[in-house]
């Protein structure tokens, strides 16, 4: 069951930075701040070094690519005209 929490003198900035960040993500003040608790506080996240970690042997798994990084930068930029 959801609780209620109530906080009280946040400083400006983490207002403001609370704010901005909510509007960039389409959620309420509220699910915002859950959101950051959750991130600070649930186990199990993965933390950057280890996401990249896992993303690099992934791609090491594939098949050797038949585009690269500067065919698709081109194909993007015909895409775009």
């Amino acid at each position: 069951m959801p609780t209620t929490l109530t906080l009280k003198n946040i400083p400006d900035d983490v207002y403001q930075r609370l704010k901005a960040s909510a509007e960039t993500h389409r959620r309420s003040l509220n699910s915002e701040a859950i959101v950051c608790l959750e991130s600070v506080l649930i186990p199990g996240r993965m933390s950057v070094s280890e996401r990249l970690a896992r993303a690099r042997a992934l791609r090491e798994a594939l098949p050797k690519a038949k585009f690269r990084a500067k065919d698709i930068d081109a194909y993007k930029r015909e895409g775009r005209q």
